[in-house]
């Protein structure tokens, strides 16, 4: 299949068909990771997880969140027993 590179905004992007994207389970906003090849092909796939950057990304948000009591501690006086 060709594809053709159109403009977007300042950038220019290549689109990708549906049923490709549908066949990998690729969605909007997906990462995905580029290669060049010796041959000077681009090589794309999907990004795979990232175990250390889901961890830190989840450290962050935890050290944001502000400790306080538990859900079951403030219902608990309030429930009907």
């Amino acid at each position: 299949m060709k594809l053709k590179i159109q403009k977007c905004g300042n950038n220019l992007a290549l689109r990708i068909p549906a049923v490709y994207l549908r066949h990998l389970g690729i969605r909007q906003g997906d990462q995905l990771r580029a290669n060049l090849t010796v041959d000077g092909s681009i090589y794309i796939r999907a990004a795979g997880w990232d175990r250390k950057a889901f961890a830190r990304e989840l450290e962050e948000t935890r050290r944001s969140m502000p400790m306080t009591m538990s859900v079951i501690e403030e219902l608990r006086p309030a429930a009907r027993w």
